[in-house]
């Protein structure tokens, strides 16, 4: 499959592609469902890109549509055939939050708050193998490996010169106090987190203690927002079976509203790097466990 091929985007495109066409032809989701004998939460799942579509629905759906354009129609069917691929990812074998990778990679933005860890694409190869080594149920030594070869090659969005990610992240300081491998990996960690906030894409802020409480406590989530629909967004809640995907607009406005809470409340990005620093100045001479 070609590099740049992205079969979940891909989905997402055509769904809503999709959605365009239906409501054009004033056309509910269930009137769709009936008339091709297929399930409503079929036709859902189809438009929200939750689900492969085969080229046949799409030139059954066309021809319900009454789209007539022949480019129009082999252009969805095309899409509908690389939604079917596999991603780069799978090559990797069973990669958790495969679905979240596709749609990062295609991702204009990302804001995303973390009060457990340093975020996967600002983590150094020390770091990530650490962390990686948490994973429960455990995983083989080989699995591990898979894993953070995938972890490190998704990092490759923040560094691309054609199309960089612009990333906002909020960090609770327990991720920075908390030990992750050894002290000299937290290190080299506070360091490298140091260095990326520098870059004019990318922005840090440290949520101290002395913030109080936050509505943040209720854990990690993530607003990824797409060149292609601005004004829309996901919301992103990674859980320990099942990760949470939030599109209503409602769902998505009451997220940012809650970042901007937090982005209010932390330190300013400057002010974070100066707090980083006294705080990987306390790592330097301490002993690594054996």
């Amino acid at each position: 499959m070609p590099a740049n091929i992205n079969p979940t985007v891909r989905r997402r495109r055509l769904g809503a592609e999709l959605r365009r066409l239906r409501k054009a032809s004033d056309l509910t989701s269930a009137q769709v469902a009936e008339r091709l004998l297929v399930s409503q939460p079929k036709i859902s799942l189809l438009e929200n890109g939750h689900r492969a579509i085969s080229p046949r629905d799409v030139r059954d759906l066309c021809e319900l549509y009454q789209v007539t354009d022949r480019q129009v129609i082999d252009s969805l069917m095309r899409m509908a055939r690389e939604s079917g691929q596999q991603g780069w990812w799978n090559t990797y074998g069973n990669i958790p939050n495969s679905v979240y990778i596709g749609l990062e990679s295609d991702a204009a933005s990302i804001h995303t708050y973390e009060p457990m860890v340093i975020p996967d694409l600002l983590q150094t190869p020390a770091y990530a193998h650490a962390v990686i080594g948490t994973t429960l149920p455990p995983i083989t030594a080989q699995q591990a490996d898979a894993h953070l070869k995938v972890r490190l090659r998704r990092q490759h969005r923040i560094y691309d010169p054609a199309r960089p990610l612009h990333l906002w992240v909020v960090l609770d300081e327990p991720a920075l106090h908390r030990v992750v491998g050894r002290p000299d990996i937290m290190r080299e960690q506070l360091e490298h987190l140091n260095a990326l906030s520098a870059e004019p894409h990318i922005t840090v802020q440290v949520l101290p203690y002395n913030a109080g409480a936050h509505p943040g406590r209720q854990g990690q989530f993530s607003i990824l927002r797409f060149a292609d629909s601005p004004e829309a967004g996901i919301v992103y809640l990674e859980r320990f079976t099942s990760d949470l995907y939030l599109k209503k607009p409602s769902e998505v406005q009451q997220y940012s509203m809650m970042y901007d809470h937090l982005q209010a409340h932390a330190l300013s990005p400057e002010d974070t790097r100066d707090f980083v620093t006294d705080i990987t100045k306390s790592y330097i001479g301490v002993a690594s466990c054996p």
